[in-house]
């Protein structure tokens, strides 16, 4: 027993409405900190990702409290699966943001990887409250993957048929995109979010140099756009940080950490 009194940090699962009624899961790394950071996953992806549960414990570690949830339709929460969706991501991400703002906490940043980077982007576009956005691999032109996920001739096999299942190697449907889901996505600018996005709101992309799934360059082009943004390229790192967890841990890590300093000095 004596252990806890060390370790006074509690996991304990939260589950918060969204503005479609559907109950998102997560798991809050409860340190007793006025601040929390939130943590979004990827497409297909889910709270339990390596890279999200890693960052939440070193968050936790420096006494720092961290949420990791589940957007609708993925891992534990309630909703359908969808292709895209983009927009009603950062609506989940909203939702959580009030859930605690309303509890009396500070959110103190919020951080993606991948499709989760594209929502922390997107988010301080539309909503002005959030002022540290760490973006991990997010993709800069949303045209672009596009192939790699569902296919050749994706427009004309969708105009033809309505749909385009996409399978997995044992021949079962992994997901079904649809012509409006698809259209979502093509008309999610991230070139015109980032534009919107307050000079006082600091960014910072980390991206790995070897990332298979969306190259570097798209980093680079965040780099050009947002006004007060922070560049890492971790040398060697694929797409999910397999062999490179630490370094982009510590990154964050500072990154975050000197935020919270900054903040403590204005509001003082």
């Amino acid at each position: 027993m004596a252990q806890t009194t060390q370790n006074p940090v509690v996991q304990q699962k939260v589950i918060i409405p969204n503005k479609y009624g559907e109950k998102l899961v997560g798991i809050l790394h409860e340190t007793g900190s006025s601040e929390v950071i939130i943590l979004c996953h990827g497409f297909q992806s889910s709270k339990e990702y390596d890279t999200m549960v890693n960052l939440a414990v070193s968050l936790e570690n420096e006494g720092i409290s961290a949420f990791r949830f589940d957007f609708a339709g993925n891992g534990e929460s309630e909703g359908v699966f969808q292709f895209a969706n983009y927009w009603r991501e950062v609506d989940d991400l909203h939702a959580v943001i009030q859930h605690f703002s309303g509890a009396n906490r500070v959110i103190s940043a919020i951080i993606g990887h991948s499709k989760g980077g594209n929502v922390v982007l997107l988010y301080p576009a539309k909503y002005h409250d959030i002022h540290t956005v760490v973006n991990l691999s997010g993709r800069y032109d949303l045209n672009k993957g596009i192939e790699e996920r569902v296919g050749k001739d994706f427009m004309q096999r969708i105009k033809e048929d309505g749909f385009i299942d996409v399978k997995t190697k044992t021949g079962s449907v992994d997901f079904r995109v649809t012509e409006e889901t698809l259209l979502d996505r093509l008309s999610t600018n991230m070139h015109e979010a980032c534009l919107k996005i307050d000079k006082e709101c600091r960014v910072l992309t980390v991206h790995g140099s070897a990332d298979g799934v969306i190259p570097v360059q798209d980093a680079l082009e965040f780099a050009k756009i947002i006004p007060n943004h922070k560049l890492h390229v971790v040398e060697g790192a694929d797409h999910g940080y397999t062999s490179h967890q630490a370094e982009l841990v510590s990154v964050v890590l500072n990154f975050i950490k000197e935020a919270l300093q900054q903040d403590k000095v204005t509001s003082s």
